[in-house]
């Protein structure tokens, strides 16, 4: 037995922890993999060559590396099976807020909420095809991946529009106080998944590992919409709002092609 240890430094929520699973799903010779979200570690136990497996990591675009491979005797490795049952769990989350972000957004005229809320659809794909494609037919997963990233990437560019159409347009102010209100709730819903997540992995450590929320992409995400509210209402100015949108748009997109990558 081998084990291979990688960094992978865009790797900062459970997100990109199943993109990663899901990738190496079809992989012969994989024994285990144990992920260290906190410092964006991946540990691979395998049997066999490790260039397949670097191949794949690094296919994601997620700053993978290979630091090391070695000869191990590990053999006894944590059960999951209680995984599927958690991935329910968080994939309702983020598909709640998904729903309630979309809504506030378009009724709060904010683009930084209807932004965040594709990111929040973008995570609950990544959940949905975990669920519905790893332990089924490599080409079932194939198909449920490029769905959902080609529909992610059309509602990231009907998004990029209605920003073009609104900086250029005389629009009225998002509420600044639903973008703030309904943003401090994501943040919150994005901290609930990651502890349910880690604590099956460590319970000791759970309260530890979950603090790591306040450094990943999704809590940034919704740090930068409250300060965006912030602005528009000192300013009395739609562009912060609009601004958030395209760069959390972009990243959207970005995850889209990572899902896509899947499909090949």
């Amino acid at each position: 037995m081998n084990k291979s240890v990688f960094e992978i430094t865009k790797m900062d929520c459970p997100s990109e922890e199943n993109l990663i699973r899901m990738k190496l799903d079809g992989l012969s010779g994989i024994a285990h993999l144990d992920f260290d979200i906190p410092n964006r570690k991946l540990t691979v136990f395998h049997r066999g060559d490790v260039d397949d497996i670097e191949t794949s990591v690094l296919d994601l675009n997620l700053g993978g590396k290979r630091i090391s491979t070695e000869e191990t005797t590990q053999s006894g490795f944590e059960d999951n099976s209680n995984q599927k049952k958690l991935l329910w769990t968080v994939l309702g989350i983020n598909f709640v807020f998904f729903l309630i972000e979309m809504t506030t957004g378009l009724f709060s005229k904010s683009m930084g909420l209807v932004a965040d809320s594709l990111d929040m659809l973008a995570d609950s794909f990544v959940y949905g095809i975990s669920l519905f494609a790893v332990g089924g037919s490599l080409i079932r997963k194939k198909r449920i991946a490029k769905v959902a990233g080609y529909f992610q990437i059309t509602l990231a560019v009907i998004g990029f529009v209605e920003v073009l159409r609104r900086f250029f347009g005389a629009e009225q102010l998002p509420n600044f106080s639903t973008m703030i209100l309904v943003s401090v709730l994501a943040l919150i819903a994005n901290g609930v998944c990651l502890y349910i997540l880690q604590k099956s992995k460590s319970k000791e450590e759970a309260h530890m590992k979950a603090s790591m929320i306040f450094t990943s992409n999704d809590v940034i995400i919704n740090l930068g919409v409250i300060i965006a509210g912030l602005l528009v209402n000192w300013l009395h100015s739609n562009k912060p709002d609009l601004i958030i949108g395209i760069i959390v748009f972009i990243l959207v997109i970005q995850g889209a092609f990572r899902i896509l990558k899947l499909s090949r």
